[in-house]
């Protein structure tokens, strides 16, 4: 099943059914202590909310080609595409997937585990209609089935890191990752994002992912890791 045909398919449900979270039983790193490398979800890592940068990485995603896209091409990718300022942002498609690569010095990285949006451009006008559609998708994905650990380490109470986005504004090209046309729009996002404290110099592993879990009862799951270099 396509990205695209997962975020319609599960925001018909979502909208038809009504259903919330289905809870599974998952395979997720067992909890340990949270570790110091990752910004608390209570936190204002660079001066913003945790929700105003799950905004900030999909006006990030949404704005790049189609082709070698993060979020949704598994065979080309470029760290550097796009990336601005103190923080940069980490991707991952569906499936299990590795990739490699360099960040410079001193960038916080915001990774963005499960999570979905709604938009302007997509048949959603309004701030209203985005942040519900976007919260029904949300609530598909399987939180017991969600973890991260960074050079092994688990990142605990994974469940906190839930964020919604104040409605923002973006611009795609032509075409974009969800639609023939693109244009600026108006967004609301919801879901799992962890903000990683600038890594030690030196080589780390980031592995991360989840499930959503649709009332068909068929499934999106993201198994990603990341070899990083830290200048």
């Amino acid at each position: 099943m396509s990205p695209m045909t997962v975020r319609k398919v599960v925001a018909i449900a979502a909208l038809c059914t009504g259903m919330a979270w289905i809870g599974v039983h998952s395979n997720a790193a067992t909890p340990i202590r949270r570790p110091a490398k990752v910004f608390a979800p209570d936190s204002n890592p660079r001066d913003h909310t945790y929700g105003e940068w799950a905004g900030s990485w999909w006006a990030w995603g949404m704005g790049l080609p189609v082709a070698g896209n993060p979020l949704f091409d598994p065979t080309t990718f470029d760290v550097t595409e796009g990336q601005s300022g103190d923080v940069w942002f980490l991707a991952a498609p569906f499936g299990t997937n590795e990739r490699t690569c360099t960040i410079p010095k001193g960038k916080n990285l915001l990774v963005g585990l499960l999570n979905t949006e709604f938009s302007s451009l997509e048949g959603f006008p309004t701030e209203a209609e985005q942040r519900a559609t976007a919260q029904a998708v949300a609530d598909f994905i399987v939180v017991d089935s969600l973890f991260m650990t960074i050079d092994g380490d688990a990142v605990s109470n994974i469940e906190d890191f839930r964020f919604q986005s104040p409605q923002f504004t973006f611009t795609a090209p032509t075409p974009w990752v969800f639609g023939d046309t693109g244009g600026t729009g108006t967004s609301v996002a919801d879901g799992f994002y962890v903000m990683l404290k600038s890594l030690d110099r030196g080589e780390h592993t980031l592995h991360y992912g989840g499930t959503f879990l649709f009332p068909d009862g068929s499934e999106a799951t993201i198994d990603m890791t990341y070899h990083l270099t830290q200048q």
